[in-house]
């Protein structure tokens, strides 16, 4: 573990590598870059066309809103990665052909000795020392008496492994209902759609009793 003295300067020694980084690129720019300025280098352009009218518009809403719509719905799909990463893992530790104990690869070998290949799943996980977890009472039941200490630990990883591949398959579904409904509530609002149908709002006013102005000037009349 570092102490808070040594990391504080690791921080300080990478902040000004940084600013040093930086300054000596600008300056060497500054130094090689030609510096031949001309009326049509000076012009403001924007797409190699020039600008007709001001720059200083107002932008429809509607952009804004549907960059809010990406922000919300496209991008959190970058969220089904790291999930998508730990399901294949658990589905890999689970599989009944990977081999988990180093018994199972040679017979003199301890049946509490898990193998390279799950050490290397379990610290991707997150597990620096992973660790062989006890058998429930059903499986031990399932394998019988006869089963050797070697079948029971892999049994035992592969049931912790289908556990955490159910845990995260609920989990990543609630996370998505979630979207989902969302975007129903969007597109039940119109909110994806670039212009809005206004029919059933004017359907409304339609069938709305004129103001009371009204219904008094027809009266007066």
């Amino acid at each position: 573990m570092f102490s808070p003295v040594a990391i504080a300067a690791y921080l300080a020694l990478f902040t000004a590598l940084g600013i040093v980084f930086l300054l000596v690129n600008l300056l060497v720019g500054y130094l090689v870059r030609p510096n031949l300025p001309n009326p049509e280098k000076s012009e403001i352009y924007e797409c190699g066309e020039p600008t007709i009218g001001s720059s200083f518009v107002q932008f429809d809403l509607r952009f804004y809103v549907v960059a809010l719509l990406f922000i919300i719905f496209d991008v959190e799909v970058a969220f089904f990665f790291p999930w998508a990463a730990v399901f294949g893992k658990a589905t890999n530790l689970a599989d009944p052909a990977l081999a988990k104990v180093a018994a199972q690869l040679d017979p003199h070998a301890s049946p509490n000795q898990l193998t390279p290949a799950v050490v290397g799943i379990y610290r991707e996980l997150g597990v620096e020392y992973a660790t062989i977890p006890p058998l429930s009472t059903s499986s031990a039941e399932q394998l019988g008496p006869e089963a050797t200490l070697a079948q029971k630990n892999a049994r035992a990883i592969e049931d912790t492994a289908n556990s955490m591949a159910l845990f995260s398959l609920v989990d990543i579904a609630a996370f998505f209902a979630v979207l989902m409904v969302g975007f129903a509530y969007v597109w039940r609002r119109g909110d994806l759609d670039w212009v809005r149908a206004v029919s059933k709002e004017r359907a409304g006013q339609a069938d709305r009793p004129p103001p009371l102005v009204e219904q008094q000037t027809v009266l007066t009349a």
